[in-house]
């Protein structure tokens, strides 16, 4: 028989026995009698890890167990020991789409290498990591009901408790080493367990494999007498099912349906130039590299300013894992230049992120197979982050946002939001605001609060550059408006042009948020010269608009103060980060309109100055150019608020490389 023929077989039987299996399972009526004991532990709450272990005969009814367990806990993984023969592999691929996800191996045996030792430092890895591992005792070939060491020296190498499993259901037995049960649709079943097996605590006479033997016998008793007891009117009987890995269904059908059009979208964004044209698929979620081998951390960024929150957090990543490769995507063209420019690491893939529909989504996910993915600020993809809970790569959110807006919104789809949430094995939200919001709206894990734009290191700069501009600019006074908007360039301006008759060698410096704006802002200043054109301003220019991208370090390094954009009125307002600047020692000033970073503003008190309007943003430069002491006092005082906190890099970093670990 061909491969392909072989191949094509085994893929109808594998569908096949998952369809009967997946029938029985959900048509039969359940009866969950567990120890109270150890619920917490197979649910996984408050990290709590455990070896689950169960006879094998019971091994096509250890799904309903699970079905049970994730709903209490979406954000849970499970590991199951299963045999790398080939009846073993075609077990392993019927269950897979369950989240069920197998280590292969079994222990040695007659001198022949099974993948025992290795599938022993997997599940050790995976406990340490946080998932559930389960383990039949006695399998894959018995002796029927006897205990193996293999569980005993898990549990002891990983410090975790053993948790009996008993499971009995209407069934044919069948003629096997382990009379193995397969269960019939529309009957009677119960799980149960008995109470957590702690090795420490046990009496030094008593001998591990006897106690645990003689707990998973109990639990099958109690199974068996739990089934012929209850009544059909019992209020215990369930009816258990796979968890929908689906955060929203009507979102996912939206974009299957969407689909077909979203290359139009694409080419519409490209004549506009929004769109790389030799990388626009991409955003159909084809890859223009190939992945490497070994580990990789899919971190994604939707703009310039989450790109440079997240750079020290993946650098350390690097620094801390020698073998890791890092893919990181991002939304904008604008953020994917910042990361060539900011981080040219040789183990740093940058890719576009695909659009949130399912069959791009799932071919993104089935070229970069990353072991975690980690997702930033408010970017809440619900088709992604539902695929990458299909397989099972634990997905976190660092400076986690949630705005009053964005909050309201999301409570008018709350089973949505809380689907999505409750999947993230953590979030990191970036304020206490922030981690009420997201965790009203499901968050399961929330880590103490911390804003990784504290924690980054200060922007880069041209020395050489530098120092030629200085040059240039003969020791003229200099102040910056940066990432400035649509709105507020005219009221610069005319700060610009009333200060420059009280002071004529002050230069205005403009950068536009997006530096393709630079055209238009210049020729709002009456033709002001362009960065981006080469040109340097003369001594009768007043304004000169920097509308290159990745040069902020140069320009805060130039300035006597900055005033930060996107906060006056006239503009859409929300404001723009202000540690940029304050981590160099500037003096810092915001317009009013700081909604987006409310907490960032109020961390820094009065070391940031707050002007109402364009007077009083002219009568702030006029002050601070004229007197060096104010000065100096306002950048110092912002410098530091703005490296008070450095350590929140290292901790997320750890756990990072820990998602990663237990994949």
């Amino acid at each position: 028989m061909s491969g392909p023929v072989r191949s094509a077989l085994r893929a109808v039987m594998v569908a096949g026995l998952r369809a009967y299996l997946g029938f029985a399972l959900r048509t039969t009526r359940w009866t969950i009698a567990l120890s109270p004991r150890s619920q917490d532990w197979l649910t996984g709450q408050e990290g709590r890890v455990a070896v689950v272990a169960f006879w094998h005969e019971m091994l096509p009814l250890s799904p309903a167990l699970w079905w049970w367990a994730e709903p209490h806990n979406p954000a849970l993984r499970l590991r199951v020991l299963i045999s790398r023969n080939q009846d073993g592999r075609l077990i392993a691929d019927v269950v897979a789409p369950w989240r069920i996800w197998s280590i292969a191996g079994s222990s040695d045996a007659r001198g022949k290498n099974k993948g025992g030792a290795n599938a022993l430092r997997q599940m050790r890895r995976s406990l340490r990591h946080g998932c559930l591992v389960a383990i039949t005792p006695d399998g894959p070939n018995g002796p029927r009901r006897k205990v193996q060491q293999g569980v005993l020296a898990l549990a002891r190498l990983a410090d975790a408790p053993v948790v009996p499993i008993g499971a009995v259901c209407r069934g044919i037995t069948l003629k096997t080493w382990d009379r193995m049960t397969l269960p019939l649709p529309f009957g009677r079943g119960v799980l149960t367990s008995a109470d957590p097996l702690f090795l420490e605590a046990l009496s030094d006479q008593a001998d591990p494999a006897l106690v645990l033997e003689q707990a998973l016998n109990q639990a099958m008793e109690r199974a068996a007498s739990h089934r012929n007891a209850p009544s059909d009117h019992d209020a215990s009987f369930k009816t258990l099912a796979p968890l929908d890995l689906t955060p929203s269904r009507a979102w996912s059908v939206a974009g299957t349906l969407l689909t077909p059009f979203l290359p139009l979208f694409l080419r519409w964004r490209l004549a506009r130039g929004k769109e790389l044209p030799e990388r626009v698929r991409e955003k159909m979620g084809y890859a223009s590299r190939s992945r490497p081998d070994g580990a990789l951390v899919w971190f994604h960024a939707a703009s310039v300013g989450e790109v440079i929150s997240l750079l020290p957090l993946v650098q350390k990543c690097l620094v801390l894992r020698s073998d890791l490769h890092v893919l990181l995507t991002t939304g904008t063209v604008t953020a994917a230049q910042t990361v060539a420019q900011r981080l040219p690491d040789a183990r740093v893939i940058h890719q576009f992120m695909p659009l949130d529909v399912p069959r791009w989504g799932r071919r993104f996910l089935r070229h970069w197979r990353p072991q975690a993915a980690v997702f930033t600020e408010s970017e809440l993809w619900p088709t992604m982050i539902g695929l990458c809970h299909a397989r099972s790569i634990p997905v976190a959110l660092v400076n986690g946002r949630m705005s009053d807006r964005s909050f309201k919104r999301w409570q008018r789809m709350p089973v949505v939001a809380r689907a999505m949430l409750e999947r993230f094995a953590w979030v990191c939200p970036r304020s206490p605001e922030d981690a009420e919001r997201l965790s009203a709206l499901g968050a399961a894990t929330t880590l103490p609060v911390g804003d990784l734009k504290r924690a980054a290191a200060p922007l880069p700069v041209d020395e050489a550059e530098l120092a030629r501009l200085q040059a240039c600019l003969a020791g003229r006074p200099v102040w910056l408006a940066a990432s400035t908007h649509m709105g507020e360039e005219v009221a610069i301006i005319d700060v610009a042009r009333t200060l420059s008759h009280e002071m004529p060698d002050l230069l205005t410096i403009i950068v536009p948020r997006h530096p393709e704006r630079g055209a238009d802002v210049a020729a709002l200043a009456g033709g002001a010269p362009r960065r981006q054109l080469g040109q340097i301003p003369q001594k009768r220019d007043h304004v000169w608009v920097a509308d290159t991208l990745g040069e902020l370090g140069l320009f805060f390094r130039l300035a006597t103060c900055v005033f930060m954009g996107n906060s006056l009125p006239g503009c859409k307002g929300g404001g723009h980060n202000p540690y940029e600047p304050a981590r160099l020692g500037c003096a810092v000033a915001t317009g009013p309109l700081t909604g987006n970073f409310t907490e960032a503003y109020e961390h820094f008190g009065a070391a940031i100055t707050t002007v109402a309007d364009e007077r009083a943003l002219a009568a702030w430069v006029r002050r601070v150019v004229s007197n060096p002491a104010v000065r100096e006092n306002l950048g110092d005082a912002a410098r530091a608020v703005a490296l008070a906190d450095q350590s929140l890099v290292d901790r997320l970093a750890e756990r990072i490389l820990a998602l990663s670990w237990s994949c």
